[in-house]
């Protein structure tokens, strides 16, 4: 267990929530129509991933809610952030491969960390539901931060926690913003195929992209990152 814990030092897997541990993106879409349809707001799939997708609550509502106060924002997100969470309870479901991946990392002692531009409130039921939030060293809140992604600081803040260097992680996303964020903070990053393509994930700065977690790329690339 000591030698384990030594090959360990410096790495951390770090890892988005929505659309990376579990498939919701489908879901925050139909919320956010429920409350944006009666603005005038249409949220189709192309405008989901270009718009919405990836990310905080502050910078969507700036962008589709201008004329309203900062307050007022903050109130119609969090009444999306409720629909969501009702529609997704008792639905949450992990991506193949995931709970693998997280014994394979647990076994090693490699650490783990959620990193994520949703609420907490949101991140607590996913993980919850899940059924890993022991899993995770750190929950990092873009929200809570000066910064979201994608600007790095919400990596640079899930390696600070566990004391892992960026070179020696891999943080896993699905959306641009949270590749960007990734990328800018020096991680190798790869992209989860929930919504975007290959060519979209590459495109803001991923290494490589996967379907899901027992894609036999995305094992060989951990396991060489990891020493395990």
């Amino acid at each position: 267990m000591i030698e384990a814990k030594e090959r360990a030092m410096g790495r951390a897997l770090l890892f988005d929530i929505d659309g990376t541990l579990a498939d919701t993106d489908a879901l925050h879409r139909e919320a956010f129509n429920r409350v944006f349809g009666p603005r005038g707001h249409v949220v189709d799939d192309e405008r989901f991933k270009r718009e919405l997708q990836g990310f905080s609550n502050v910078s969507i509502g700036e962008r589709f809610l201008p004329d309203e106060t900062p307050e007022r924002r903050i109130a119609i997100l969090d009444e999306k952030e409720a629909i969501f969470r009702g529609l997704v309870a008792g639905r949450i479901a992990p991506l193949p491969g995931l709970m693998a991946l997280l014994d394979r990392a647990d076994a090693a002692g490699i650490p783990m960390v959620a990193v994520t531009n949703a609420p907490r409130l949101n991140a607590e039921l996913l993980l919850s539901g899940l059924g890993i939030t022991e899993r995770f060293k750190a929950i990092v809140i873009g929200d809570e931060l000066p910064h979201g992604k994608p600007h790095p600081l919400p990596y640079q803040e899930g390696l600070r926690f566990v004391g892992a260097s960026a070179a020696g992680s891999i943080a896993f996303e699905d959306s641009r913003s949270g590749v960007q964020s990734a990328a800018a903070a020096g991680i190798p990053t790869i992209g989860m195929r929930t919504t975007l393509g290959h060519a979209d994930l590459v495109a803001a700065g991923a290494i490589a992209s996967a379907s899901a977690y027992d894609d036999p790329d995305l094992l060989a690339r951990v396991a060489t990152a990891m020493a395990w």
